[in-house]
């Protein structure tokens, strides 16, 4: 049985599973309260469109980490963009 996380997140189970596969809490959160939302398939059913971040240039890395606000991004090479963007 999952560990309840409190009433700011919406399904628990998934939230840990995402935690464990390495992602940020915040991550986590948005993904398993837009599952207890919308139910776990549907949410299952988005993604897979995005270009993978070792395909994308550092210009384009750049640009996605600066919509998500992630600091030290100008200086970071793209090993490092990628690495932030995966962990934000």
């Amino acid at each position: 049985m999952a560990k309840d996380h409190g009433p700011s997140i919406g399904d628990d189970e998934v939230y840990e599973a995402v935690r464990e596969e390495g992602a940020s809490k915040e991550k986590a959160a948005r993904i398993a309260n837009a599952a207890a939302a919308e139910g776990r398939s549907k949410v299952g059913e988005r993604g897979g469109e995005a270009q993978d971040y070792e395909d994308r240039t550092v210009e384009e890395l750049r640009d996605r980490a600066a919509e998500l606000d992630i600091e030290g991004r100008s200086s970071m090479s793209k090993d490092e963009l990628i690495d932030a963007l995966r962990h934000h």
